[in-house]
Parts: C-alpha cells; sequence; structure tokens
C-alpha cells in the first residue's frame, strides 16, 4: 500500500491559491494531477459532478475536502494533491464548512491508498499537526506536517482523550451482549458516493475505536459506496455516513447514524454506543 510521501510531491502541493467557489477550489486540486500525469482533466471534472451528484459529503473534518470520484480511463495511477486556499470557500456543509484545505484522490484501484488515506485521517485528528498544515509557509512544510514524527493514526487526541473515546467495555463477544441491542451481524458499513475516498476515513476511524474497546475481532467494518450500500445494509447493524450521502440512501431497513468529523473518534465513539447500547 502507498504511503503519503509516495503519493504526494512538492509539484502536487499549491499554497493560498485563489478560487472564486468549491467548484474551482475542486479544479485548482484536479490540475495538480494532471500537471504530473496521475489523471487527464475529465477526472477533475467527474470529482466535480460527485459534488454535484452526492452533495458536500466530501467535507470530512471542518475546514478539510478531500474531493475525488470513481476509477475509470482517466485515472493513471494512484496520486494525491494538496490545495490550501486564499480564502475559505463554503461547500455547503453546515457542520464543517468553511474549507481551507482541499486534497484530491485519485485511485487507479480501490486498495492502494488505503495507508495513505489512515495517515491522513491521523494529522487531520490530531490539532497541532493540523495547525502546521495551515500554518506552513513552504511545500517542503507542508510534506513534514503530513509526515512528521508525533501522534499518528493510532494516537488519541485530545478530544478524544476529554470525551472518553476508547473506554475499554470488554472484550469477547459477551461484550456485545446489551438488553437494549438487537443481535449483531458483525459488520458496519461506512458508506459514501464511491465507497473508496471518505468512508476509507470513516472505516479507519470506526475501527480505531473498536480497536480500544476490545472488539475489532468481533466486528467487520466495510467501506462502500452508495449503491451497493443500499443492496447490503440488510446483513448490517448498522451505517455510519455524512448527511448528504444519508439523504441519498434514504430508508434502507437499518438504523443510518450521520457523522460530521469523520476523523473525530469522540463523535464516532458515541455513535456506536448508540448503536450497540454500551
Amino acid at each position: 500500500m502507498s504511503q503519503l510521501s509516495e503519493l504526494l510531491s512538492p509539484s502536487t502541493i499549491l499554497l493560498d491559491a485563489d478560487a472564486a467557489d468549491w467548484r474551482e477550489a475542486i479544479r485548482r486540486s484536479g490540475e495538480l494531477l494532471v500537471s504530473t500525469g496521475a489523471t487527464d482533466p475529465a477526472y477533475t471534472e467527474a470529482m466535480i459532478r460527485t459534488v454535484e451528484e452526492h452533495g458536500p459529503y466530501i467535507v470530512v473534518a471542518p475546514g478539510f475536502a478531500l474531493a475525488h470520484s470513481r476509477p475509470d480511463e482517466s485515472v493513471h495511477r494512484t496520486g494525491m494533491s494538496f490545495v490550501r486556499l486564499a480564502e475559505p470557500i463554503a461547500f455547503g456543509n453546515a457542520a464543517n464548512d468553511p474549507v481551507t484545505l482541499v486534497m484530491a484522490l485519485a485511485a487507479a484501484d480501490s486498495s492502494a491508498h488505503r495507508e495513505a488515506l489512515a495517515a491522513l485521517a491521523g494529522v487531520l485528528a490530531d490539532p497541532a499537526r493540523r495547525s502546521l498544515l495551515d500554518a506552513a509557509r513552504t511545500r517542503e512544510d507542508v510534506l513534514a506536517a503530513l509526515g512528521a514524527d508525533g501522534a499518528g493514526p493510532g494516537e488519541r487526541s485530545a478530544e478524544d482523550s476529554r470525551s472518553g473515546a476508547g473506554t475499554d467495555t470488554g472484550s469477547g463477544t459477551g461484550a456485545m451482549v446489551d438488553a437494549d441491542a438487537v443481535p449483531s451481524k458483525k459488520l458496519l458499513l461506512t458508506v459514501c458516493g464511491n465507497g473508496l475516498g471518505t468512508s476509507l476515513f470513516l472505516k479507519n476511524t470506526a475501527e480505531q475505536v473498536l480497536d480500544r474497546w476490545g472488539w475489532s475481532s468481533h466486528l467487520d467494518v466495510q467501506a462502500t459506496d452508495t449503491i451497493s450500500a443500499k443492496g447490503r445494509a440488510k446483513d448490517s447493524d448498522a451505517i455510519l455516513t455524512s448527511g448528504a450521502i444519508a439523504d441519498t440512501l434514504g430508508e434502507v431497513g437499518v438504523r443510518v447514524e450521520v457523522i460530521e468529523n469523520f476523523t473525530s473518534q469522540a463523535e464516532i465513539d458515541a455513535a456506536l454506543r448508540r448503536i450497540y447500547a454500551v
């Protein structure tokens, strides 16, 4: 699997970029992918259509958007770009607007970028490392912030520590039994428009919480797209997703928990406690 350092380079980083609206912000990030040969311009337009069709679910954390679309012939290799906007821009996500950081992901397949997204989620969940991205003066500063030592994906942020996220709820199958809980199907779905970008962010954070609970061996968390989720929902305990995707899914026959900040272990911990009545 690819590391962030393998998918980003100084040539795919743009600082203090001007953009009139969210479409132009995505285009700026897409242009960087095109300039390095990772994608064709058609992929940039596909990223924009994804938001037009599914809403601003790509704004996965306060001030941060992860633009992406499905792999197709316009993607030549897996790559990422980083754009810091000169002025904040509203994408239409009430919980996480306005956006100052936009990263674009082009995935040549469904797995090569997973490790990079897990690392990125860890950076965004750490207030100190996120502030380094906001204050970076050079492209090298951005790369250093994304790859710096410190609290990585496996570390708890200050918010999570204060909230009690990751409190051990016991181990073994007996830990999943509660008078108010339904029998578990041992499957959670994290859902986004394409099943390979923001849903992986959410899957990564959910797995961190379950690991701290000691439940990782009892629950399978799978990232998927909206179409597949509608067919698979009945086989799962619940769905974790954004408000925009929840609206797209509609009634699917299982509980749908809306998550605003995909990098927040505290928020996802609370959602999982509601699902499993613990």
